[in-house]
């Protein structure tokens, strides 16, 4: 029973991974190249992602400059850009992409903070996916008798407890979000 506890575990933990990948991605008003990792470039016919075809570096805390390793690149990397929910345009001299990240209005800051708890919210329903289908396979082994109604209660009020255990932790994590947006 301890190592199925240890298999959910793990999985919610995967997910929180997930969430503070997806926290990454928002940008808190000075450059970060995180808010890349979601953009793909066509690359020899395959979707890459971008880190994986450029240098990406941060010349001030406002800026982030993109070089290509392959120069044919640039335009789809421009457009790769274009294309994703960053809310920047790029600005493409011919050898380097820049990107000038202005500083956030209370609008924007607002609208973050709701994209932020929407993260945190669907961390949460995915977390507690894996508690319903740990309590299916618990029912499931309580019913083939390799659980006795006591293991089967006990397992129960263990995953609850592990369940509420991860959603604090993913509360946690959005408030410290939600403060890093609001107090930049």
């Amino acid at each position: 029973m301890n190592e199925l506890l240890k298999d959910f575990d793990v999985k919610m933990g995967k997910t929180i991974d997930s969430v503070r990948g997806n926290f990454g991605s928002v940008r808190a008003g000075r450059a970060n190249a995180a808010v890349l990792d979601r953009i793909t470039v066509e690359y020899y016919g395959a979707p890459t992602p971008l880190n994986q075809v450029a240098a990406i570096s941060s010349p001030d805390p406002r800026s982030l400059v993109i070089q290509p390793w392959d120069a044919s690149l640039l335009k789809a990397v421009e457009k790769a850009i274009q294309v994703s929910d960053l809310g920047i345009n790029p600005q493409n001299d011919g050898r380097v992409i820049r990107l000038l990240f202005p500083q956030l209005t209370e609008e924007r800051r607002k609208e973050l903070t709701r994209q932020v708890r929407k993260y945190g919210e669907d961390g949460k329903v995915a977390i507690r996916n894996i508690r319903r289908d740990a309590m299916e396979k618990c029912k499931k082994l309580q019913k083939d008798g390799e659980l006795t109604e006591d293991d089967l209660k006990q397992c129960e009020k263990d995953l609850q407890t592990l369940t509420d255990k991860r959603c604090k932790e993913l509360d946690d994590l959005t408030a410290k979000k939600e403060a890093e947006l609001m107090a930049v």
